[in-house]
């Protein structure tokens, strides 16, 4: 009956591995598609999924400590059973036939003979069961599971989400230990190889501004080259208050005249409300049908595939994704969901190589006035970016002070916490600010002089 329970238990510790191995392929293998479908379906397991994913560390550590376990188990178990099977009299068998062929227990006493024997049998037992083992667990906990696993990911992970969530929660020690080392190692690693962290990246720009003059193009280039993975998506987009969309029922009529005014490619649709997006609208699909009547269904080239950005995306991410997905514009989202801005692959661009002008593109688009070298009026809204680029000075001077803020007025709000009144005046490091005019919403213009 013990040696039943055992064979029973193996078989059990046999499917546990096989299902952490896989689900170990499973969450990790999932594309930014995948997660999309997973987002869209709010499940609870697939609340659970984003959860571990969140934690994608913890998790994997909790793979992998848990697939420990299970696999020592295994081997004790086997062990074990192995040697209930053939018997002790077997090992001592196997134990006496190398005592007898080794000149080294010549002289032994029986007892003694029959001690070394049976410590060989049971290492040569153990050794056995180990390359079985080994064997078993590569074919039917590892390759078989993952195999599947990689085929089947978003089914697969489904099925382990609540297994995978206790675990985390029993395992909540370790993988902590684990998590917490293995970062240590890597960020030493890292440093030391790459040579590269915050401080060097200060150097960097120091010695950039040393042997490269301030206005030169290929001295911005550098230090958009060295900030590129420090900025976020917030920081570049286009508010959703400046952001040209139609909406879903508008006339055809309407929609052609917003596309002539803006003289945007891609223009986002909406049903009622900028949040509820419905797809983006491609002028050169509208090519074929500009003689229309203005009853013409333009509706249905909308094109329903949109890409969701989460405003702290950072912007070399956000390259390669839409590398990937061949797409060109996203929709940043907030926290809670609601559509905060577009940024688009020329956005991402300019960071680097600054600002791309177009051939029917105005000279300027920030609205600013410029009273003299060091005074300026600009519009609330203005991106903290150009206003760098505007007066002259180098993109980081704010850098010290926004915190969460991406506008001028939004640097206003984060130091002084509320919306001030008319003529109020803030210094901002080497920047005096004087609010122009306010409403009971918003900061409309603001007075900006270089100290």
């Amino acid at each position: 009956m013990t040696l039943l329970l055992c064979v029973i238990l193996l078989c059990i510790l046999l499917c546990g591995s096989a299902l952490v191995s896989g689900s170990e392929v499973a969450f990790f293998s999932m594309s930014p598609a995948d997660l999309e479908d997973i987002k869209g379906e709010e499940s609870k397991t697939s609340t659970t999924i984003l959860g571990l994913l969140e934690h994608h560390r913890k998790l994997l550590a909790t793979i992998l400590i848990s697939n420990n376990f299970i696999n020592i188990g295994i081997v004790i178990l086997s062990d074990y059973i192995l040697q209930q099977l053939i018997g002790e009299s077997a090992l001592m068998s196997m134990g006496r036939f190398i005592c007898d062929i080794n000149p080294w227990y010549e002289g032994n006493t029986i007892e003694e003979l029959n001690r070394s024997a049976l410590s060989i049998g049971r290492i040569m037992n153990f050794l056995i069961t180990v390359v079985g083992v080994t064997f078993i667990l590569v074919l039917f906990g590892e390759v078989a599971p993952k195999i599947y696993a990689n085929l089947n990911n978003i089914k697969f992970c489904k099925i382990m989400a609540s297994p995978m969530k206790l675990l985390t929660v029993i395992l909540n020690p370790f993988s902590k230990l684990l998590v917490a080392w293995s970062s240590k190692l890597e960020s030493n690693y890292i440093s030391k190889k790459s040579g590269i962290d915050d401080t060097s990246k200060e150097d960097l720009d120091k010695a950039i501004r040393l042997t490269v003059y301030s206005d030169d193009e290929e001295a911005d280039i550098l230090r958009g080259i060295i900030k590129f993975g420090n900025v976020s998506a917030k920081q570049i987009m286009k508010s959703r208050v400046d952001v040209v969309a139609v909406e879903v029922n508008e006339s055809y009529h309407e929609v052609l005249k917003v596309i002539k005014e803006s003289g945007y490619s891609r223009i986002p649709v909406y049903l009622e409300v900028f949040d509820e997006l419905v797809g983006i609208l491609y002028v050169k699909d509208l090519l074929q049908y500009s003689q229309e009547a203005d009853d013409f269904e333009w509706q249905k080239l909308v094109r329903e595939s949109i890409l969701y950005v989460p405003e702290s995306k950072k912007i070399d991410d956000l390259l390669k994704e839409f590398q990937q997905r061949k797409m060109h514009m996203g929709i940043v989202v907030d926290e809670f969901g609601g559509s905060a801005g577009i940024i688009t692959l020329e956005d991402i661009m300019e960071e680097v190589i600054g600002e791309i002008k177009g051939e029917f593109d105005d000279d300027e688009e920030v609205d600013f006035i410029k009273i003299s070298p060091d005074n300026y009026i600009f519009d609330g809204k203005t991106l903290l970016s150009d206003v760098a680029r505007i007066i002259g000075v180098d993109k980081g001077s704010f850098d010290n002070h926004m915190q969460e803020a991406d506008s001028l007025a939004g640097l206003v709000l984060v130091r002084l916490g509320k919306i001030p009144k008319k003529d109020r005046e803030i210094s901002i490091g080497q920047f005096r600010l004087k609010i122009v005019s306010v409403t009971k919403r918003r900061i409309e213009k603001i007075h900006l002089t270089i100290l």
